[in-house]
């Protein structure tokens, strides 16, 4: 139904950035509340920020001040810029659209 593909990940030292994509395919995301996840220590990924179709952005205290997600509708494209990493930063980060739609997850590499 909506397929999502991340890119722009990659290594960086501390205090590099980044910034990651997801393109949505099959469906378009304007109606999706839409965000970045990563792995994290728990079992289940953890939210990193979310954007609704409002423009309403959330983010995990630790990366407030640092990350900002936005969202390009005419591309169908969400992002993540990521600013100030920092080695824990380091993860897997997937793109969810709504509940239930999951790219295939960008590697962020953040060392020295």
């Amino acid at each position: 139904q909506v397929q999502l593909v991340e890119s722009g990940g990659g290594s960086v030292q501390p205090g590099g950035s980044l910034r990651l994509s997801c393109v949505g395919s099959g469906t378009s995301l304007r109606f999706f509340t839409m965000g970045w996840y990563r792995q994290g220590s728990r079992e289940q990924r953890e939210m990193v920020a979310t954007i609704s179709s409002g423009d309403s952005a959330d983010y995990a205290d630790s990366v407030k001040g640092r990350f900002t997600i936005s969202r390009d509708n005419a591309k169908n494209t969400v992002y993540l810029q990521m600013n100030s990493l920092r080695p824990e930063d380091t993860d897997v980060y997937y793109c969810l659209a709504g509940r239930a739609f999951w790219g295939q997850g960008t590697q962020v590499s953040v060392s020295s």
